[in-house]
This record gives structure tokens, C-alpha cells and sequence, in this order.
């Protein structure tokens, strides 16, 4: 029996893996979706094609749905946060040129900002996929504690990444996995840390939806939430990884082998062709950790981090819609946080919080400068 079509788009990153073991495993049929993943070339391009309504739902980039809700670049609507899909999981990459100048260890972005900061000549082109992304403000964020290095900041979509750093265009990128494994597999980059070094809880990928398409679809907002939150859960599992890397491979949505897309899984990271393979804890989470619920004190960085205003940033907190996830998600034993908010960058070590079954911890999300953000707006 077909259940009802829902269109959803995507662009082929690792951290798409819940919308794609959604519908391969039949977590999407159980709730009577039949979920139609409309692959797409650009960020940019998604983000128009949710805009307009020829999508129903998207995996976006975190800061997109508040970027969009503010009328910030391109096309503009409100757009509802539901969930966060992923947290961390992208790689800051150098060309072999840059390379040199770097002795740094892998996972150090302090000591790696100092010493490309000594360099001298032109500002360092940095590849990243869209303006509004958390690889973006990663990277504002990280160069802005050391003012001496200049950065052009130069769009390239994710599959391009590997040729713009081999063609010139670039001399050093951000980007999702696997396109910094690829780049490293071609030996034309080497990774000098994850973005978890710079935000140790980055949420990364949402899933997104029109304000009035959430308003007038209650029930498959519900089904599809639901979905996604048990194709998180099953992903986060660690004897489901190996079978998880080869439904990604053999998926038609991704088309990338299962070489390239285990070490965005597994945690398991090589910097360069030289290195031995790293594993990086918590390189990217999909569900531990309460990696699904969408913090507004998270939506109110973005929005700082965007430049916002004080009402600005009141909006882009009522983005991240947790009351919908509370109601839709609590029937199937989500445990809920005690608070929507927290002061983000406080956590140290894994912490034990108060929620509704009392079994939550949090996971460490301490900026790498040492720095807080207190979600309580000060006038």
C-alpha cells in the first residue's frame, strides 16, 4: 500500500544518512510516508525550491531556516526548524602549499589560526559551501579571535570542493563529509582539524519546512519527525554502522562508495595520504546526546553570529520549533530537556541534566576559545 508522497530535499553529504535510512528501512512507510528524496545541486538551489513549494520538506544547513525567516540573501520565507538531523561533522582542509606552513596536530584550530596568521602575502581563499552555514560562522567565529589573519570566504558547492582547492580557485576549504576525504584521497589537501574543534556541539544539518506548510500538515509533520527521529536513533548505534555505511553506498541518493562515506560514520578520519587514520569521538552525532532537539539558545548563536538584531534574534529563536517537537516526538519515549535553552559552550565533560525520563546527557560543547554564549538576551 503507497502512503502519502512527501517531497524532500537533500544535497548528497554523509549527513544526510537520516533522511536516506528513513526511507530505505522503511522508517518513513511504518508512519504511512512514502518519502520522495529530490536531490539537489546547491544549496542555493534547495533553498528556492522549498521557497517556492515544489518541496514540502528540505535537510538544510542549521543557520538557513533563521537566514531565511530574516529575509537575509536570495530568496526569502518563514521557515520552521523541526529538528537538527546531524551535529558536527565537517573537516577544515589546507592545499598542499598552505600545508607548509602548518606543523600544527591535527585538531589543534587554535595553534593552526597562529600560525597561518603569520603568513604574508594574500588573504587565504577558504572554500565554503554556502554564505549561511554553520561552516561559515565556524570560520568567522575561529579567524576572528586573531585579526592578523585576512580571509576571502569563496562559495563552492560540496562535489566541487576537491577541484576548486586542485584548480586554484581556493587555498584552503570547509566542508561536509566526504568531500575533505576525497580531496585528501586525490592528494591535493591535507585536514588540519574537524569542526567540533571549534564548537565541540555544533548543530549542523536540520530538518526544515515552510511556516504554513507546518501549520496546515499537523499529522505528517508528526509522521515525518517521528520517522526521522528513529532513523537518527538507529544510525547512532554502533553495531548498526557497518550495515549503515553500506545502505548509504548502495543508496542511489548519495552515489558515493562506502570508502568515502565510512569515515564520516565511523568517526574514523585520515589527514592526509602520509597519516594514519584518527578517530575523532564525537565527529558526527545523529541522535546521542540530544543531538535531535533543536535548542533556541543554539538558534540564538546563529542569529549573533548572522548579525542579528535584539527582536531579530527573538525571532530566529521561535524558528527552532521545540514545542512541535515535545508534542510530536514525547508518544515514542523521547526524552525531553527540562529547559529549550541552555547557555551553549558551558559543558565541559558529558553532563547529566534534567528531562522528562530522566536519562539525558548531554555531550561536552565548549567553544575552543573558552568563551559562553548566555541565551538571555541583555538590553
Amino acid at each position: 500500500m503507497t502512503g502519502q508522497i512527501l517531497n524532500c530535499g537533500y544535497v548528497p553529504l554523509v549527513d544526510c544518512a537520516p533522511l536516506i535510512i528513513a526511507k530505505e528501512l522503511g522508517f518513513a512507510g511504518e508512519e504511512g510516508l512514502e518519502l520522495n528524496l529530490v536531490r539537489q545541486p546547491s544549496w542555493s538551489a534547495l533553498r528556492d525550491m522549498l521557497a517556492l513549494g515544489h518541496l514540502d520538506a528540505a535537510q538544510m544547513l542549521s543557520p538557513m531556516p533563521i537566514a531565511m525567516s530574516l529575509g537575509m540573501g536570495g530568496l526569502g520565507a518563514p521557515i520552521d526548524t523541526l529538528m537538527a538531523l546531524s551535529v558536527n561533522g565537517t573537516v577544515f582542509g589546507v592545499s598542499p602549499k598552505l600545508a607548509k606552513d602548518i606543523e600544527a596536530p591535527f585538531g589543534d584550530a587554535a595553534q593552526v589560526l597562529e600560525q597561518l596568521a603569520k603568513r604574508r602575502g594574500d588573504p587565504i581563499r577558504i572554500g565554503i559551501p554556502f554564505p549561511y552555514s554553520m561552516h561559515r560562522l565556524l570560520m568567522s567565529y575561529w579567524s576572528a579571535t586573531n585579526t592578523s589573519l585576512a580571509i576571502d570566504a569563496v562559495t563552492v558547492p560540496p562535489p566541487r570542493m576537491a577541484d576548486a582547492v586542485e584548480e586554484g580557485h581556493v587555498d584552503a576549504f570547509w566542508v561536509g563529509e566526504p568531500w575533505g576525504s576525497v580531496a585528501v584521497q586525490r592528494g591535493i589537501a591535507t585536514l588540519c582539524f574537524s569542526g567540533r574543534d571549534v564548537w565541540q556541539f555544533a548543530p549542523e544539518k536540520v530538518l526544515a519546512a515552510r511556516k504554513d506548510w507546518v501549520a496546515e500538515n499537523p499529522k505528517v509533520v508528526g509522521k515525518l519527525m517521528r520517522a526521522i527521529f528513529g532513523a537518527a536513533k538507529w544510525l547512532d548505534s554502533a553495531r548498526n554502522k557497518p550495515l549503515a555505511v553500506e545502505i548509504l553506498a548502495r543508496s542511489e541518493h548519495l552515489n558515493l562508495s562506502s570508502d568515502l562515506i565510512d569515515p564520516a560514520v565511523t568517526g574514523q578520519i585520515t589527514p592526509s595520504l602520509e597519516s594514519a587514520p584518527l578517530q575523532i569521538d564525537r565527529f558526527l552525532q545523529f541522535h546521542r546526546y540530544a543531538a535531535n532537539f533543536p535548542w533556541r539558545s543554539q538558534a540564538a548563536w546563529i542569529a549573533q553570529q548572522l548579525g542579528a538584531n535584539q527582536s531579530q534574534i527573538i525571532q530566529a529563536k521561535d524558528c527552532f520549533r521545540t514545542d512541535l517537537y515535545r508534542k510530536y516526538l514525547k508518544g515514542i519515549g523521547a526524552d525531553m530537556p527540562g529547559a529549550s535553552e541552555k547557555i551553549e559552550g558551558s559543558l565541559q565533560f558529558e553532563t547529566a541534566v534534567s528531562s522528562s525520563r530522566g536519562h539525558m546527557i548531554l555531550a561536552p560543547d565548549a567553544f575552543f576559545d573558552g568563551n559562553t554564549f548566555d541565551f538571555e538576551l541583555k538590553t
